[in-house]
């Protein structure tokens, strides 16, 4: 417990440095703390999967750390600055971009990301989709990006191979993955434009995301087929979890239409219709393999053998408090979008 505890101070340090430093060799060390930090807790379960997870994680995010350092060098180099937000020159602008979206996992840098989330527990993997975003999040927050095409074709990128990759997996992880993959791209079209929708499209991310993790975590579920069963261990969660899954996709009056909706109007305010089209189609190709899990999970009845019905005399897991919150947050805050809205200053 506390080699853990030391291990979760340092993923929370990394963070907050990187939130809150201007200058990039601060940022970089923010971000190098928390590679290290999380790496101990991916390699914990010594299993060959992990192993070969943790190495490809740590041989990303070096890649990424490295050619952060060089872009800010160079940056440093050419305009005399280190300050974040005055990046002016283009060519490392675009690189910094570049190795913050290969860090995030965006498309067309994303290959790594189910495969890595694959060979961890659902709980390092729940750490790596949701905490181990913020930081890069908050980089590209700050930096000016002269090159909008690039924040663009990488979202529009993202949220085409989020959809499509997810349609053929049968491991839930990988699914969550490529969802992963597909939300990020979505905050990234909006970047430029209204950053604070971004924040809004990342916390609603946040929230769905844990209640999606732990649901699976509380059925010790890892493929499409062990959902079928879920029933027998946790009928009202299994109740509330297609819920979860459709705000996932996206779908009203579920929360996850609120950052969608907001996110096409100002593309359209943007004179972006087509990119809105697109993005608002891609989001059908998630919407399709969370309906798949949704009927794995709630219209299929697994054969009543002994298999089947022996569930019911595992001793009950107790759900965390965590899941009670996130479930309710992720299915019922639409009514209070007006509110939401007001808070992000729109």
């Amino acid at each position: 417990p506390y080699i853990t505890a030391l291990l979760i101070f340092g993923l929370v340090l990394g963070t907050s440095i990187t939130a809150s430093s201007s200058h990039w060799l601060l940022a970089w060390m923010g971000l190098e703390i928390n590679t290290l930090a999380i790496i101990p807790l991916m390699a914990q379960n010594h299993h060959p999967r992990a192993i070969e997870a943790t190495t490809k994680y740590f041989l990303t995010q070096a890649t990424a750390a490295a050619t952060l350092l060089f872009a800010s060098i160079t940056n440093a180099w050419l305009t005399g600055q280190w300050d974040i937000t005055l990046m002016t020159h283009p060519v490392p602008t675009t690189m910094i971009t570049l190795a913050l979206a290969l860090k995030l996992g965006l498309a067309p840098l994303h290959t790594w990301l189910p495969e890595v989330l694959q060979g961890l527990t659902l709980t390092t993997g729940l750490i790596l989709s949701t905490w181990q975003k913020l930081a890069p999040f908050a980089l590209l927050l700050q930096m000016p990006c002269p090159n909008q095409e690039l924040l663009i074709i990488l979202g529009l990128t993202s949220t085409l191979i989020g959809g499509w990759g997810g349609l053929n997996q049968t491991q839930l992880r990988k699914i969550l993955a490529y969802s992963s993959i597909a939300h990020l791209g979505w905050m990234l079209l909006i970047i430029q434009f209204a950053p604070s929708l971004t924040l809004l499209a990342l916390l609603t991310y946040l929230v769905m995301t844990t209640a999606a993790f732990l649901t699976l975590k509380n059925n010790k579920a890892t493929n499409i087929n062990a959902l079928s069963t879920s029933w027998a261990k946790a009928p009202l969660l299994t109740a509330a979890t297609p819920l979860v899954l459709l705000s996932l996709g996206g779908l009203p009056p579920t929360t996850g239409f609120l950052p969608k909706w907001v996110i096409l109007q100002e593309l359209t305010k943007q004179q972006l219709p087509t990119t809105a089209v697109i993005a608002a189609m891609t989001a059908l190709l998630s919407l399709y393999f969370y309906l798949r899990l949704c009927y794995a999970m709630t219209l299929t009845m697994p054969p009543n053998n002994t298999a089947g019905t022996s569930l019911w005399r595992l001793p009950p897991n107790q759900p965390s408090l965590l899941l009670a919150l996130s479930t309710p947050a992720t299915i019922l805050l639409l009514p209070l979008s007006p509110a939401i809205m007001a808070l992000m200053n729109l």
